[in-house]
């Protein structure tokens, strides 16, 4: 297959398979940043980009505006491999604004999880995303629970300072008399829930007005370091549908394609350093009956060795309740199809702190794929605990890599980009 070697703008035209091409946009912010660039200035003087980064769902969105609109004098393309942005992990996820207080102290998920909530709730406030501040239950029915949600409560008292509160039992019935709380009730004021296309939406149009360029149907297939491990840039190759392919050069290389992220990752290490991916498919299930009606997001408490939050109660902005997701280990991120013979466990599990629950409401909604880098990842701190990576590889320049951006990263996504831009850049 040829590799077509083309100037910019031919480039972009061929790189972009949507109804018309990738919007160029000259205006970008004045303000200017005296960042240090931690990566090299051989490769500036030829490259076609500033900054190449793969995979456009919310984190790659996220970094890309970030980067082009503080680096207004810089070039930054977006690559999505998809004929629209944020048709994976970001638009198949709860919606949820999570608070913070899962994760181990000194984890990045609760570092850019802390950062992100506050950065998101101002984004939406800013532009008009909507989102809704609807507070978290986390309740529990046993020992084993009542122990988790204690170990949550001191956590964040003592080493977070997150609020957080007990619900009592007499006060959970005045406020929600369907939920089912046998011993204990955490609340969470800060967790909340969000239009996760409209937040895609705006930072595309961020990226867009800070002159960054995206590029759908842009599916890379080969990535060369040029020079001494990246220290002249890297060129990528990239296919579209039809299979015509185009190489184009980059001073900094950024691996944000989610799902795509161990795949691409491989792509440019020796095979004795490839790493694989787990891919934990999660079911939702809608339920449109008026009744029982609830008003706050419900989440069961932690317990050890689950992939995930458990089966949890949320709900759309419009008030639509759904629950999910669970925990389906399959082999690959095309499984997207609603797993039906899951509805048996789902009901088990609802039922636990929603006994009222009609069962025969409950219909398929949607699924979504959470790339894991261990099959048996745990959601707190401690044995089996995976935390996001998020690294300027060491050996390589120029090379920042996204690796298990699962949940929260929609929370942790303007301070992922924070991250990233620290990397390249420090500040």
């Amino acid at each position: 297959m040829p590799v077509r070697k083309a100037p910019l703008r031919p480039l972009i035209k061929a790189l972009s398979l949507s109804s018309a091409s990738p919007t160029l946009l000259t205006s970008a912010p004045t303000t200017s940043y005296a960042f240090r660039r931690l990566f090299s200035n051989t490769a500036r003087r030829n490259a076609d980009f500033t900054h190449a980064v793969i995979g456009g769902g919310v984190v790659g969105l996220a970094i890309a505006q970030s980067l082009a609109r503080n680096h207004p004098s810089s070039s930054t393309l977006l690559l999505e491999r998809h004929n629209a942005i944020g048709t994976e992990t970001s638009s198949r996820n709860s919606e949820v604004i999570h608070a913070g207080i899962y994760y181990g102290a000194d984890s990045l998920k609760t570092s850019l999880c802390l950062r992100g909530k506050e950065l998101l709730y101002s984004l939406c406030a800013k532009h008009d995303i909507p989102h809704r501040r609807t507070g978290k239950w986390i309740v529990a029915q046993n020992d084993l629970q009542l122990a988790a949600l204690e170990q949550i409560h001191n956590f964040c008292k003592n080493e977070l300072h997150v609020p957080i509160e007990w619900v009592s039992l007499e006060t959970a019935k005045e406020r929600e008399p369907a939920v089912r709380a046998e011993k204990a009730i955490l609340e969470s004021p800060t967790t909340g829930i969000i239009d996760s296309h409209a937040l895609m939406l705006t930072l595309l149009g961020l990226f867009e007005e800070a002159g960054g360029t995206l590029a759908l149907s842009s599916d890379v297939k080969g990535i060369t370091p040029l020079g001494n491990k990246g220290s002249s840039g890297w060129e990528l190759v990239v296919s579209d549908p039809s299979g015509e392919t185009s190489a184009i050069t980059t001073e900094t290389l950024i691996n944000a394609a989610g799902l795509g992220a161990v795949e691409i990752n491989n792509l440019i290490v020796p095979e004795d350093q490839h790493k694989k991916l787990y891919y934990a498919k999660g079911n939702y299930f809608s339920y449109p009956a008026p009744q029982p009606k609830v008003n706050t997001l419900i989440y069961p408490a932690p317990e050890p060795g689950h992939g995930g939050l458990g089966t949890h109660l949320t709900m759309d902005l419009a008030g639509r309740i759904k629950f999910g997701p669970d925990v389906e280990w399959v082999d690959g991120p095309g499984d997207l199809e609603v797993n039906q013979a899951r509805l048996g466990e789902t009901i088990r599990e609802v039922k636990r702190y929603l006994p009222g629950l009609d069962e025969g409401q409950l219909v398929p909604d949607y699924a979504g794929i959470r790339p894991k880098l261990g099959r048996a990842s745990a959601v707190a701190h401690g044995k089996g605990f995976v935390d996001f990576y998020i690294e300027r590889e060491k050996g390589w320049e120029g090379w920042a890599n996204l690796l298990g951006i699962e949940s929260p990263g929609l929370t942790s996504c303007l301070a992922i980009g924070e991250r990233v831009e620290k990397l390249l850049y420090g500040r």
